[in-house]
């Protein structure tokens, strides 16, 4: 199974937020240059997490994008769900893992325990779990830097 670019770049995006503070708004703008995505590939994106509940958007001078809650209740499916399909390793399944074929194939079994599995593991991981190594990982590339 292979995510999409949208989701990857949703998750990406959404650390990157969380990472330059709660509490101040961050442009789209600044979020893409930073990220190397592309502006508006990246506002089709925060549209959805906008519609998702995930952020919210701020008008006016200084606007921009915050989280609408906090890191610790935002799980990482919920971001990749918000901008694509339901997380299913194979096409012949819906969104609950039920089997679309006319005939219950004889590996559906496997999966929809695939499906379940890729879920709850990306359901366990919040994004401040990410935003903390991020932040790990950026505080090492600067001393790194500086040598």
């Amino acid at each position: 199974m292979r995510l999409s670019s949208k989701a990857q770049y949703a998750v990406r995006a959404m650390v990157r937020l969380s990472l330059e503070g709660t509490d101040v708004p961050v442009s789209s703008k600044t979020i893409a240059d930073l990220e190397g995505i592309s502006l508006t590939f990246l506002e089709q994106i925060f549209s959805k997490l906008r519609r998702g509940r995930i952020v919210r958007s701020v008008r006016g001078p200084g606007g921009g994008f915050v989280l609408a809650r906090p890191a610790e209740k935002i799980r990482v499916d919920e971001i990749i769900e918000c901008v694509e399909e339901p997380l299913m390793p194979v096409a012949c399944m819906d969104e609950e893992g039920a089997c679309l074929c006319e005939e219950l194939c004889f590996t559906h079994k496997v999966w929809a325990g695939l499906g379940r599995r890729i879920k709850n593991f990306l359901a366990s991981i919040t994004l401040a779990e990410l935003t903390r190594e991020a932040s790990l990982l950026q505080g090492e590339t600067r001393e790194q830097r500086d040598i």
